[in-house]
């Protein structure tokens, strides 16, 4: 087989590429962004409910902790916007393109902690079972499974390896 008949991939310079990589970035955070966003902002009215002061002190503590959460998985998912706006024209697109995918990737693994911890918080005040740990568990498995794992996976088994 001839070299071009074996090469993948696309014929793109680096700024060809991080360019490509910046909008397919950007629409990922869109996308989480907006969950994000909608969840913060539903977190953000809890404490103003009447139900809140009847809270036990650790449901309050998850509360807290959930809210402090969220923030950071906003500022993290938030981040590549600004990174990009202050950094345009300065001829530094591959590296703000790599800041950036590190930051989404932050802010997802956050994310995942506001959810978990929102669901604990959620499950706790709702049904006070002792089976809330498993099934905040059971939930935090399929995401884990979801967002990270059959990526991981599907990257392993449709990436060829550089010396075949």
């Amino acid at each position: 087989m001839t070299e071009e008949g074996r090469r993948r991939g696309r014929n793109e310079t680096a700024e060809e590429r991080a360019d490509r990589m910046w909008g397919e970035l950007i629409q990922e955070v869109r996308v989480a962004q907006t969950g994000v966003q909608i969840l913060f902002g539903f977190l953000l009215t809890v404490v103003f409910q009447p139900k809140y002061a009847q809270l036990a002190a650790v449901d309050q503590a998850i509360y807290i902790v959930t809210v402090v959460l969220g923030a950071c998985a906003t500022g993290a998912l938030i981040g590549p916007v600004s990174l990009h706006r202050l950094v345009a024209g300065r001829q530094v697109k591959p590296q703000a393109v790599r800041l950036a995918s590190r930051m989404t990737f932050v802010g997802l693994v956050l994310l995942l902690a506001t959810m978990t911890s929102s669901l604990l918080l959620i499950l706790r005040v709702a049904t006070h079972d002792s089976y809330v740990p498993y099934l905040v568990a059971a939930v935090v498995t399929w995401y884990l499974v979801c967002w990270y794992g059959l990526p991981l996976w599907a990257c392993r088994k449709h990436t060829s390896r550089s010396d075949d």
